[in-house]
């Protein structure tokens, strides 16, 4: 009997990666519903969908995968009961979310300079983006603070308490949603901890939307003094709060760990989870999709902020998600035009491995800086 395969269109490759193991279906995973999966043996997901009894109420499903690191749309506890084996794909999108964070940075008046200058990063949460961007800022020679109260003190480099790192320069949360005591994760940061964030400071929230009480930031964009503002993730999305939108200083939806390179690896991560439960050979298909990253060129003489700001846009524009999102809270329909946003997102490479070349080399704090960006540096005699 052939395998059949339910998997989220957003995750890409799913016919190259799926095919040879049985049938694969695409379907809209914010729409799913229960009699799409009459007769279906693999569930593969993103986050927007919340896999739950009402879910699976009608099917026989044996096995479900999320192409994504967090797992709090997933009841694992009824999983584990029905017997259903599960997968996702912590990591894997943690580079496109690092870089999503420096991006924002990047474009944000002079955060930058006052990073490399020694102003120090607070980050919230300490699991595999925390980590990542952890090392990408050791990489960039830039201080960070952490606290991740879930984890021993002493596991977390350059630990500190919750107050000390929400007092940074730059703040970007990346902790998992939970409503587990003692530490919930839900509204972390509500009036009383937005109220001490004052004006030249820096708030990133690329995790969940509601790790933030959404009313209550708004509330405080709009008194004075306030923080600047970098949202990926809102409270209620696909439906999110075209006022706050307005007052934050750049608004996506919910893309930041949307490269190409993060979605490919998160597909292959589950193709071989699904692989390991159904005890077959079968080999990873030889061909990757995508293919390699385009060679970037620096340009003049610039270097320090100037060079990471130009190799950040020729990569990615982080403005141009800010554009797209504002012009779709003008739509008839903002919550489609949301999940449109996502669905239909562009081809988006990382930086980090990408090779730079720079026409009769550069100095050498440019070239620890353009190496800390994770990238190759070319020259015109070698490749190191």
């Amino acid at each position: 009997m052939t395998l059949r395969i339910v998997v989220d269109e957003n995750i890409p490759a799913a016919a190259h990666f799926f095919g040879s193991l049985g049938e694969v279906e695409l379907v809209n995973g914010r729409q799913l519903c229960a009699a799409q999966l009459r007769g279906v043996d693999v569930l593969l997901v993103r986050s927007v969908t919340r896999v739950n009894a009402e879910l699976l109420a009608a099917s026989d499903i044996r096995f479900v995968g999320s192409a994504t690191s967090g797992v709090d749309h997933v009841d694992l506890r009824l999983l584990e009961e029905r017997g259903i084996s599960f997968a996702h794909a912590p990591g894997a999108n943690a580079n496109s979310v690092v870089e999503y964070v420096l991006a924002a940075i990047a474009a944000i008046d002079d955060q930058l300079e006052q990073l490399l200058a020694g102003r120090r990063v607070g980050i919230v949460g300490f699991g595999h983006i925390g980590k990542a961007l952890a090392r990408r800022l050791d990489a960039l020679d830039i201080d960070y603070r952490v606290n991740d109260p879930w984890l021993a003190a002493e596991s977390i480099p350059n630990h500190a308490p919750l107050r000390d790192v929400l007092a940074s320069q730059v703040v970007t949360l990346h902790p998992e949603l939970t409503l587990r005591q003692p530490w919930p994760s839900r509204h972390l940061l509500d009036s009383a901890e937005l109220a001490d964030f004052g004006e030249g400071q820096l708030l990133i929230n690329a995790s969940r939307g509601e790790v933030v009480n959404n009313a209550a930031l708004s509330a405080r964009l709009a008194s004075a003094g306030a923080p600047a503002v970098v949202l990926d993730v809102w409270e209620g999305e696909p439906s999110i709060d075209a006022s706050l939108l307005h007052r934050v200083r750049i608004g996506s939806a919910h893309i930041a760990g949307y490269s190409l390179d993060g979605k490919l690896l998160g597909t292959r991560m589950l193709r071989e989870a699904l692989v390991a439960h159904l005890g077959v050979a079968a080999p990873m298909p030889a061909e990757t999709p995508g293919g390699e990253s385009s060679q970037l060129a620096l340009r003049g003489s610039c270097g320090g902020a100037d060079m990471i700001r130009e190799l950040m846009r020729q990569r990615y524009d982080i403005l141009q998600d800010d554009a797209l999102l504002r012009e779709s809270m003008k739509q008839s329909d903002p919550a489609a035009a949301f999940d449109g946003l996502r669905r239909e997102y562009r081809e988006r490479r990382e930086l980090s491995g990408t090779p730079v070349a720079v026409p009769g080399g550069c100095d050498p704090l440019s070239t620890a800086l353009i190496r800390g960006l994770g990238c190759r540096l070319v020259t015109e005699d070698s490749t190191r």
